[in-house]
Parts: C-alpha cells; sequence; structure tokens
C-alpha cells in the first residue's frame, strides 16, 4: 500500500475516536460497573421480576 493510499484510512481513524476515557480510569469503570449491577439486582429482588 502507498502512502496516498494509506492517508484516508488514517484521517476515517481519527474521525471515529469517541474522546472517552482513557485506559487509566479502568479500576473505575469496573467499580461504577459493579456498582449499577449490583443497584439493578436490588431494584429486580424488591420488584419481585424473575
Amino acid at each position: 500500500m502507498t502512502t496516498p493510499a494509506a492517508a484516508p484510512t488514517d484521517r476515517a481513524r481519527s474521525l471515529a475516536r469517541t474522546g472517552g476515557p482513557k485506559d487509566a480510569s479502568g479500576w473505575l469503570e469496573h467499580v461504577l460497573g459493579w456498582t449499577l449491577v449490583v443497584v439493578i439486582a436490588m431494584f429486580v429482588t424488591q420488584v419481585g421480576w424473575l
């Protein structure tokens, strides 16, 4: 592949980035994710679904 042919692909990749959190906040994502799981489990238990 030549450089001019690769240029549109590189530009599309840079435009597709969402600007989300960096990898350093992985522990925060895990904590918030498990908190959400626990809250949903408590809600389902109280409502009596499933």
